[in-house]
């Protein structure tokens, strides 16, 4: 097993889901260092396929791995494709992670989702709490998932000595979101409603929920920082958040959005839709011990998600 610190000078890395919003800000991160990067698209290579995947890395062998590759969506698509996201997302941890071993990678890091903490663990979430309780049911499924890709990473660790790590995000944004109408998270869906309220001189737009639940927000090019920085510096079978350790009220948060989007009508908030889980801000005293704080303020991230949407998202720059 290899220890820290850890050389990705000369290396061969591999991003797994270049192309989502976490992925493409590893690419964008990784691009600064003198690396040899490697991505492959689905179309290539189906992650959920264990023959493509295993005879994939037998080709290319990349030394390095970010596992960043997953079906992801926000409250309403975890409750609904249910199915494929349990399936999906065990899937491609158990195909890149035997085929990074099998193939002698130097190291491997993991990236799972804050949701894999209990619905009701105490604040701020403690990379030790995991299965000490019931999870959100809304989530479940892809929760799951990404607890079983957690333990593969500490089973390989254990057991064949691979230098694989898994590091927890919390709540993503920036350039690269996925700004669909019901399926996305609750930064890109907020600029989305926003943004076409103002357009189309909507008088209220409809936030889903009570707005009690509290969230924290990083942005993605910080989270990518943050998984370069432990890449090279982290080698231990501990979890380690990566976070902002601050949180906001979603019904503050609504309104900072529609400022930043230059919103100026009512906000109200739809009870009928689910909250989720009441808070989650993770404890990140274990990354700052290690040298790491976020660096993006919440306003600035946002400014910077809005112009990022205004170009990426069809039709909204002349909307």
């Amino acid at each position: 097993m290899a220890s820290a610190p850890f050389e990705l000078k000369g290396k061969s890395v591999y991003v797994a889901g270049h192309r989502g919003m976490v992925g493409s800000a590893l690419v964008r991160r990784l691009e600064r260092e003198d690396v040899r990067l490697v991505t492959v698209t689905r179309g290539e290579v189906d992650l959920c396929n264990q023959a493509a995947v295993f005879d994939w890395f037998a080709k290319v062998r990349p030394q390095v791995i970010f596992l960043a590759a997953a079906k992801v969506g926000g409250i309403v698509a975890n409750d609904t494709l249910r199915a494929e996201f349990i399936y999906d997302n065990i899937a491609i941890a158990a195909n890149v992670i035997q085929a990074a071993h099998q193939n002698g990678a130097e190291k491997l890091m993991f990236l799972g989702s804050s949701c894999i903490y209990p619905k009701l663990a105490p604040q701020p979430l403690r990379e030790d709490s995991v299965l000490t309780g019931p999870l959100e049911p809304t989530n479940e499924p892809y929760a799951i998932a990404k607890i079983a890709g957690i333990k593969m990473v500490e089973a390989y660790r254990s057991q064949y000595g691979c230098d694989f790590i898994s590091v927890m995000p919390t709540n993503l944004y920036g350039p690269g979101d996925n700004y669909h109408p019901e399926m996305s998270h609750v930064v890109a869906a907020l600029i989305r409603r926003f943004h076409e309220a103002k357009v189309s001189g909507a008088k209220n737009v409809v936030v889903w929920g009570t707005g009690t639940p509290r969230r924290e927000f990083l942005y993605v090019d910080d989270m990518a920082d943050a998984c370069v920085h432990l890449m090279k510096t982290y080698s231990s079978p501990e979890l380690v958040n990566i976070g902002t350790g601050e949180d906001i009220a979603i019904a503050e948060f609504a309104r900072v959005v529609a400022d930043i989007v230059g919103y100026s009508g009512e906000i109200s908030f739809d009870t009928s839709r689910p909250d989720g889980t009441p808070r989650k801000l993770l404890d990140v005293s274990r990354l700052a011990k290690l040298g790491w704080r976020a660096t993006t303020s919440l306003r600035d991230g946002l400014k910077r998600a809005y112009a990022a949407y205004q170009v990426e998202a069809p039709g909204a720059a002349q909307r």
